[in-house]
């Protein structure tokens, strides 16, 4: 048997995550816990990016050097819950890059039960250094829009 690639995998231009939902995901009532989609969205995007080739500690050693001090940080989210999850749930993260500009990234992201749709977003991350917004180095803004072709 062949299990899945713990980070993923990328099909089509976009990265698919699975997430099994334990007790832990929900709430009192016994569904998944809004928040929770929060950290499994936070986890697509990581592996998203770790899969494209990042390997993540050099990238950042690279960064470092074109911007000290720097940190992707959320700007804006817009998310809509549009179904419930339930324990045991097996369900699919899947994110892909709608727009790399000079100091942010926008990403699409739905969360989904086989093929109902539960939960959709955008985030847009912002590259800041010192504080400030910054734009994103080269090296990491031509690997975030190698996905955009």
């Amino acid at each position: 048997m062949t299990l899945p690639h713990l980070d993923g995998e990328i099909r089509d231009g976009r990265h698919h995550m699975q997430v099994r939902i334990y007790y832990e995901d929900t709430d009192f009532s016994g569904i998944v816990y809004h928040a929770s989609y929060l950290r499994f969205m936070e986890r697509g995007r990581t592996n998203h990016l770790r899969l494209m080739g990042a390997e993540q500690h050099a990238l950042y050693a690279q960064a470092e050097s074109e911007a000290p001090g720097f940190a992707f940080v959320v700007r804006s989210m817009q998310i809509d819950y549009l179904r419930p999850a339930r324990m045991d749930d097996v369900l699919d993260v899947v994110t892909w890059p709608v727009a790399v500009k000079g100091a942010s990234i926008t990403l699409a992201q739905q969360v989904r039960r086989g093929e109902e749709l539960l939960v959709k977003a955008e985030v847009r991350v912002a590259f800041i250094s010192e504080g400030r917004a910054h734009p994103i180095p080269k090296s990491l803004r031509t690997l975030l829009k190698a996905d955009l072709l």
